[in-house]
């Protein structure tokens, strides 16, 4: 099912219309018209063609109430008649592609091109060949073997090449493979609750059928289209269809049509589905877009058949949606760009490749010219036309030399080793309950140096339970005896927690004995529900009783409303309404209060002074969060203008006040100490009382008595960072944020405020790296805003999950200290390859050169160069980026943006190495012959037979690198090499592997590998110079770096080259709707030309060796436009930022300084 183009999705949708049209009321057709209709329209059209929704849901054989009876054969049906609620995924690149595109490497179609030529060559006899005064080495050792033996050398390098090319495509795959089982599990976890039979279930989102009846909440992310058929106080974000910022009321009668892919941002409700899959108005977007690939020529035609015109017509919006398979895709492209360590890698690999093609070039240049000079001018040889072919052969002897100095010189080891260590750290940190989303979320992790953590849920268990309570002018440190509680009181008390709290809230039995009672839906309701159960009073019945559809109107809890009320009517047609909220909001909105009798007596303001004085003030400093629960009666007539809600919610009636505890989680303090010790600062950025945060924080070990810091309420903090005219002033911000610990009553603009101006900050010489956590709606912008976004993943909403770069699967801010762990070690094990790789690059690369020069033949052969290539590249990144991490690893501050990738020790280690090999090879290459008593091997004629001495100088060369590579484990010049070595298995086994293959290429690898057998002593030899460099490893260690001040890093990312990045950042959020519709168009156009340029460009430079400017400039035009595509492509950030650019953006001179 899952290959199945979505043409084929059609055309069977069609067929079984044909068929079962009968069966249901209404066909697919009719409803997918009915939901590209908006508003009143639809409306009209509900009532002409069907009736009314209740119509609509007979016609679908559903219940508004009961829902579906959820029998296996109607829900098959459902799907065959209606189709199944998921989009075809685009098809993978299959291994072949991923062949092809590993083939496009430039330095591999050189060797390619290299090795057909000598293949040629070699089977190619000219007439000449016997001419004895053709060259001067031809005269050499002639064996019987010499003439087939020729071909080998080609054939040889065409093998390593297939090699490579599998190896980075089998990379690839699997990192696709990956990326897609990541998606999948995304996907998987995404569950929505429907009404089957009665029962409230929540089914994963594939599993919804067109008719369900779908509860939705705020926060979520609509799955399928439906219409609305009860609720109260429904507001949808549909920017990420329509580009409309501005929240659109629904109601049955006005504007019932509930879109996919919307966002609920207030109310709830429910909904009866009335499309699923590639037929909602995501689907149709997609299908647009043509998430189905090849199919797009027949799908095309057929979707002009079929809804051409009306599709057209609501499609300016699309692509805004960009594809949630390709969103990701690009939302993970345009992260790419940003990554710090890919910025760093980037530059080094473009400075390390540059000397490498200089290096190869001046090679190929001596090595000709001294052939030409020593045969034409010194021995006075003519030209003869039957020795060209010769000639040739020599000059392509000489170019692959020089290629494989290219080879060896260029580190494509990096990508690999960053892919690898990545994959590597994502796949075990799930283990570690991190879900990573964007793959270079987890590297930056490493660089983090403040977090602003959410205080509930994430530092605390977010298991709520009321243990103080103020009734009837009593203030009971622990839960009252009901029987110490007016009776009417008591029934005031429980009818306002039952009625007044989403019905979806309950507390059920324990699963195991035992265990505490499971706590389903909001976490504070579910506290205050659990206090009636403890005053041995029941909820259910009263629900029962009142169920939701006589609910008469709701106003749900909004961070701007900070409460909570449900209007009822009474039996003798008046109203009643009930309100719960922060108590400090809902107690000046009191004009009465419960006394121990049960009467309402005055409550005036002096008396509220004394009480928040007396009983909230205590209980917050407890750390208790205080609820204020409070009632008001309406007459019948006239009917309260239920839409002033200012005047509604007043004069009420206080009934209690609770104090709720939220335990802090028993492994944050610990948690907060390893951050604190990591040089990373916690900030707690909540929405409750500052008293109760504080009472926290103290908890948590945020803040510790006596130090200087700063604790400040939301509306505080606004006062301090805006100037006369209300804009924000980032100097003002800068005065702030350093000693701010605390921000309380918060709302989710002061978030995206105080992570901006964190971001933005020049305070500090290192760009602050800022990660925040968040579960709500609207927390969305601080999560995009930050350099890392955590969401949680059981309380998070969709719209939370969506913006985050890692989700949360445990909610826990103790798998936040696991990522930072996780993300250093990456970092550390780039550092490693490139400490190992680089050794093994400098050491080749002036073997080759100084071999070549002097002896006109490189003492290591291009087959060998490409197995030592393959060792140091793709196994060495294997072994050393696959390193787990330690806790040493927080033992250090945070590295920062402009640190160097290569310290100055990591140079020491690199260029001291390089000594010790190059002056051991070197001897070997001069006097080896002398130490062994074998033939030497240098000036060998061209097809002569593989020398020991050769194999020798090979064979050294490789046990050099296998145990360099042990002393690459440490990087901040240890001692002990071999810590914690048997913890890495992967290591063990590829040193080990290497050398096992090692063996068979000397032993048994002949004319191809250009070896020949060795004696016993000569390995010991081989294995005993190796050895030296631990030893070696160990005097490097001692000399002090401080005194190397020659030294110089390299791979630094320097300030000016981020800058744009943010300034970009901030234009983009300023770009109106309608322009932003012109431009996606035109920058993906941009974006695909400015590809195909950059690709051209690149080919180019390297035919002509000049400058790598030129391409790299043209990259990074094409990354600033492809972060304009990403930020437009991730629906929720289109809705959010806009909404929210105008009152955070920075003035004009702060931006310009941004």
């Amino acid at each position: 099912m899952g290959d199945m183009t979505n043409s084929d999705f059609y055309s069977k949708n069609q067929r079984n219309e044909s068929s079962h049209g009968g069966e249901f009321g209404c066909t697919m057709e009719e409803l997918r018209s009915l939901m590209e209709l908006r508003g009143t329209e639809a409306v009209v059209k509900i009532k002409e063609t069907y009736g009314d929704t209740e119509a609509i849901c007979r016609r679908l054989k559903t219940s508004p109430v009961e829902g579906l009876p959820g029998t296996a054969p109607d829900l098959e049906k459902r799907k065959q008649i209606f189709g199944q609620n998921f989009i075809p995924p685009k098809k993978p690149k299959t291994f072949l592609q991923l062949v092809w595109e590993a083939l496009q490497d430039v330095t591999l179609i050189i060797l390619e091109i290299a090795a057909i030529i000598s293949l040629g060559l070699s089977f190619y006899h000219p007439p000449g060949e016997s001419n004895e005064g053709c060259a001067t080495a031809q005269g050499g050792a002639e064996d019987e073997g010499e003439a087939e033996a020729g071909w080998i050398e080609g054939a040889a390098i065409l093998l390593s090449v297939i090699c490579v090319v599998l190896v980075t495509a089998f990379n690839d795959w699997s990192k696709e493979k990956q990326f897609r089982g990541l998606q999948s599990r995304i996907e998987q976890e995404q569950k929505f609750t429907v009404v089957r039979a009665g029962q409230v279930v929540q089914i994963p989102v594939a599993e919804i059928v067109v008719g369900d009846i779908a509860q939705i909440k705020y926060g979520d992310l609509l799955p399928a289209d439906g219409l609305f058929i009860q609720g109260n106080d429904l507001k949808i974000d549909e920017s990420s269809l329509t580009g409309e910022s501005d929240q659109v009321r629904k109601s049955v009668d006005k504007d019932p049509m509930l879109l996919s892919g919307t966002h609920v941002m207030e109310g709830s409700g429910r909904m009866v589905v009335t499309a699923v899959g590639v037929n909602s108005q995501t689907g149709i977007i997609f299908t647009l877009l043509g998430a189905g690939g090849e199919e797009e020529e027949k799908k095309d035609k057929k979707a002009k058949q079929q809804d051409g015109a009306a599709a057209m017509e609501m499609q300016p919006l699309k692509s805004a949606e960009g594809g949630d398979a390709d969103d990701k895709k690009k939302a993970n492209m345009h992260k790419k760009e940003k990554s710090v360590l890919q910025g760093k890698l980037t530059k080094l690999a473009v400075q390390i490749g540059k000397a490498g093609l200089v290096m190869s070039a001046i090679t190929v240049i001596i090595l000709v010219l001294y052939f030409t000079v020593d045969t034409f001018v010194v021995n006075k040889k003519p030209w003869l036309t039957e020795c060209t072919p010769v000639y040739v052969q020599y000059f392509v002897k000489f170019f692959i030399i020089g290629v494989t100095v290219l080879v060896v010189a260029v580190p494509e080891g990096l990508p690999l080793a960053v892919t690898i260590s990545l994959a590597y750290s994502v796949k075990k940190m799930m283990k570690d309950n991190n879900l990573v989303r964007h793959l270079d979320a987890c590297e930056t992790m490493g660089n983090a140096t403040a977090i602003c953590s959410d205080k509930t849920g994430t530092l605390t268990t977010n298991r709520m339970t009321v243990v103080q309570a103020y009734v009837g002018d009593v203030h009971y440190k622990e839960i009252p005896d009901p029987s110490s509680i007016n009776a009417k009181t008591l029934e005031l008390l429980v009818n306002a927690i039952a009625i007044n709290s989403a019905y979806t809230t309950k507390i059920l039995p324990p699963e195991k004995e035992g265990a505490l009672p499971r706590q389903v839906g909001n976490k504070t309701e579910c506290g205050l529900l659990g206090f009636v159960l403890d005053l041995r009073q029941d909820y259910e019945p009263v629900r029962s009783q009142m169920p939701e559809e006589k609910l008469y109107k709701v106003y749900t809890f909004n961070s701007v409303r900070k409460s909570m009320s449900t209007v009822i009517k009474m039996p003798d047609e008046s109203f009643r309404m009930y309100s719960k909220g922060a108590s400090e909001i809902v107690l000046k909105k009191c004009c009465k209060i419960l006394s121990g009798a049960g009467e309402a007596r005055v409550f005036r303001p002096r008396d509220r002074d004394e009480m928040v004085k007396k009983v909230i003030e205590p209980m917050a400093c407890d750390g208790l969060r205080t609820i204020c629960v409070a009632y008001r009666d309406f007459p019948s007539s006239p009917e309260p203008d239920w839409d002033n809600e200012n005047d509604i919610l007043n004069e009420l009636t206080c009934i209690c006040v609770v104090g709720i505890e939220d335990p802090v989680r028993p492994e944050v303090p610990e948690a907060i100490r390893k951050c604190q010790r990591a040089g990373i600062t916690v900030r707690m950025v909540t929405g409750d009382n500052i008293n109760t945060a504080r009472a926290i924080a103290i908890k948590c070990g945020i803040i510790h008595p006596g130090e200087d810091f700063l604790c400040l309420e939301g509306k505080e903090f606004n006062r301090r960072i805006r100037n006369e005219k209300g804009e924000i002033e980032q100097e003002r911000i800068d005065k702030i944020w350093p000693k701010l610990r605390v921000l309380a009553r918060s709302s989710p603009t002061d978030k995206h405020t105080l992570v901006k101006g964190i971001i933005d900050s020049t305070h500090t010489e290192q760009r602050q790296v800022v990660a925040v956590t968040g579960d709500g709606t609207n927390d969305g912008p601080a999560l995009k805003k930050a350099d890392v976004g955590f969401a949680m993943g059981i309380a998070g909403t969709d719209v939370a999950k969506e913006a985050s770069d890692i989700i949360l699967t445990d909610d826990n801010f103790s798998s936040i200290v696991k990522a930072v762990m996780w993300g250093r070690n990456v970092y550390d094990s780039i550092s490693k390859f490139l400490q190992f790789q680089l050794t093994v690059n400098v050491v080749a690369v002036i073997v080759a050169f100084t071999g070549a020069c002097i002896t006109q033949d490189s003492p290591l052969k291009a087959v060998q160069m490409l197995w030592v290539n393959l060792i140091m590249d793709t196994f060495a990144s294997l072994a050393l980026a696959t390193e787990p991490p330690t806790e040493t690893l927080l033992l250090r501050k945070p590295y920062g943006r402009n640190k160097p990738l290569i310290s100055r020790t990591m140079m020491k280690n690199i260029l001291g190495h390089a000594v010790y090999q190059l002056t051991l090879i070197f001897t070997l290459l001069f006097v080896g012959e002398k130490m062994f008593q074998i033939d030497s091997g240098r000036n060998a004629p061209l097809h002569s037979p593989p020398s020991e001495h050769y194999t020798i100088i090979f064979n050294t060369f490789v046990m050099m690198q296998l145990f360099n590579e042990i002393n690459a484990r440490k990087i901040h010049g240890e001692r002990n090499v071999f810590d914690g070595i048997f913890r890495n298995p992967i290591f063990c086994t590829i040193v080990l592997g290497t050398f096992a293959i090692q063996i068979v290429i000397v032993q048994f690898g002949g004319k191809p590998f250009s070896c020949s057998p060795l004696q016993l002593d000569q390995w010991m030899w081989c294995i005993f110079i190796g050895l030296g460099e631990l030893v070696w490893g160990q005097v490097i260690a001692t000399i002090p770096t401080s005194r190397l001040k020659f030294l110089k890093e390299a791979g630094r990312l320097t300030q000016k080259e981020e800058i744009p990045e943010e300034e970009l950042n901030e234009d983009v959020e300023e770009i109106d709707h309608a322009e932003r519709e012109l431009r996606r168009g035109q920058i993906l156009w941009f974006r695909g030309l400015n590809r195909i340029q950059t690709q051209i460009e690149v080919v180019n430079t390297f035919k002509s060796g000049a400058s790598f400017q030129g391409a790299l400039r043209r990259q990074s035009s094409v990354t600033s436009q492809s972060q304009d595509v990403a930020s437009l492509s991730s629906p929720s950030r289109v809705s959010l930022s806009n909404a929210l650019s105008s009152p955070t953006s920075l003035p004009p001179a702060a931006a310009g300084q941004g």
